[in-house]
């Protein structure tokens, strides 16, 4: 048995937000489009493969394909001149009028670099650009050792806590 923390966080204001500028003048961020369940693949195994991510590895390639086929999914990546350095998926919620950024994460070779702080800025920015009350996330005790503080330096607040008891293999 494992004991896992969730956190799920949330910002309501763009004047919260606590803003990490842009560390290099080389990174952009990119809405991918149209979209590539390839690329959302790849960065799932690649980011997920040291933090437990596993919901998604028996996903077929249908199944990748009818996710982002919903026109409120949305996937951005960040880029290192032409290099993958990371990306997030963004949920829009209609009725709540919220945003989840579902998955969010950079590859190990660039953390450490402020990329992160920087993507999650610009994450939360374009939600409220496209008219949010609130942008919100969940993050676990699996998630990089620095997740957490990324996103409460960012000025997002916890609003809701558990523990889980996970079986290991």
């Amino acid at each position: 048995m494992k004991n896992v923390e969730r956190n799920y966080l949330e910002i309501r204001s763009l004047e919260d937000l606590s803003e990490l500028p842009k560390p290099s003048n080389k990174l952009r961020i990119e809405l991918v489009n149209p979209k590539d369940f390839q690329l959302n693949k790849f960065f799932y195994k690649q980011i997920g493969k040291k933090l437990n991510w596993i919901d998604r590895l028996t996903w077929n390639d249908d199944k990748w394909i009818n996710y982002l086929n919903n026109n409120n999914v949305n996937t951005y990546v960040l880029k290192e001149e032409n290099n993958l350095v990371g990306f997030y998926e963004q949920i829009f919620n209609k009725e709540k009028s919220d945003y989840e950024i579902a998955y969010f994460g950079i590859l190990e070779e660039y953390i450490g670099k402020k990329f992160g702080g920087y993507l999650l800025s610009e994450a939360i920015k374009n939600a409220f650009k496209l008219n949010t009350k609130r942008v919100w996330l969940h993050t676990c005790s699996l998630d990089h050792k620095h997740a957490l503080k990324n996103y409460l330096s960012r000025g997002m607040k916890i609003f809701k806590s558990e523990n889980l008891s996970l079986y290991e293999d």
